[in-house]
């Protein structure tokens, strides 16, 4: 095995720029930041000619939709960052920050009920990017999924939104069918016969918009768009599933705010070493949503990052 010459402290600070140690020698993996998951050509042929130049020529994926480079000598990292750069590449995506946002392929999916490849690239640039300069009490995921199909586990991140479409429902036009094709196309099972008229149970109902054109007597031609927030989700060794806030959001500059209300509560009340799941159960979802639902924190913004 290879004598280390790196030092830890070396090791540490290599680490909050993305490159992490190969454990026995004085190689790292890279992590290499992209926009939700997409890179151009031009930055795959980057990467790859990256790989090869300053690697060991291997590439992988994380769950964060971050590529690492694998087998980087200590000596080449500089060289690698400056090639990167040329294609406004850069690493990261380590610490007690925002870390990279994770999005599905909704903008393009069947199923999508938001363009979640602009709405994550906003929150990146916003937060992910805006927030670099700010320490939190732990790392702080947020994912962006375009339906309830859930594919990208919004509700195991310490925020997640998912697309809704809020059926409109005229209860005045339903029919009574024996044969109900709102049901038939329901994959909940939320509609319901109640004394002859379709009822939509809410309880059961996800907005998933599936039902919306599907009734032969037009009772529900529409749906409204909106955004579902759970907060407090994790995985890992211990698991904690996000709980979602009471309210959809059918206002896109209001989940944002949102999002940014929850950062600057976990920097104001979170405990050093603690995630977020653990700064809400401590305080009490309650007290959390409705912290969440008002203004304060915005309006104490300046205060809290001046920490």
């Amino acid at each position: 095995m290879a004598t280390l010459t790196v030092s830890k402290e070396e090791e540490k600070r290599l680490k909050g720029m993305g490159f992490l140690s190969n454990k026995g020698t004085d190689n790292f993996s890279a992590r290499v930041i992209t926009v939700n998951g997409k890179v151009t050509a031009a930055q795959q042929r980057c990467l790859a000619e990256a790989a090869e130049k300053f690697g060991n020529g291997i590439l992988t994926f994380t769950t964060r939709q971050t590529v690492e480079v694998q087998g980087i000598p200590y000596e080449n990292i500089d060289a690698f960052q400056e090639y990167l750069a040329k294609e406004g590449l850069e690493t990261g995506g380590t610490g007690p920050l925002i870390r990279p946002i994770v999005s599905c392929k909704g903008t393009t999916c069947q199923y999508g009920l938001l363009d979640s490849f602009a709405l994550s690239e906003e929150i990146h640039k916003r937060f992910y990017k805006g927030y670099r300069a700010y320490k939190l009490p732990h790392k702080f995921k947020i994912a962006v999924g375009g339906c309830p199909n859930n594919c990208v586990k919004p509700n195991l991140n310490d925020l997640g939104i998912i697309g809704q479409r809020i059926p409109t429902y005229d209860a005045s036009l339903c029919k009574g069918c024996k044969k109900c094709s709102v049901a038939e196309a329901c994959p909940n099972g939320a509609p319901k016969l109640v004394d002859g008229v379709m009822q939509i149970d809410k309880d059961i109902c996800k907005n998933c918009g599936r039902c919306v054109g599907h009734c032969r007597f037009d009772s529900i031609t529409d749906g409204e768009y909106g955004f579902k927030i759970y907060i407090g989700g994790r995985w890992g060794k211990q698991i904690s599933h996000g709980k979602a806030l009471h309210k959809v959001f059918t206002s896109k500059e209001e989940a944002l705010d949102v999002i940014e209300k929850a950062i600057l509560l976990f920097r104001d009340q979170g405990k050093p070493g603690e995630r977020f799941a653990c700064t809400i159960d401590r305080l009490g979802f309650d007290n959390v949503e409705k912290q969440l639902l008002s203004n304060e924190l915005l309006e104490r913004k300046e205060e809290i990052l001046s920490k």
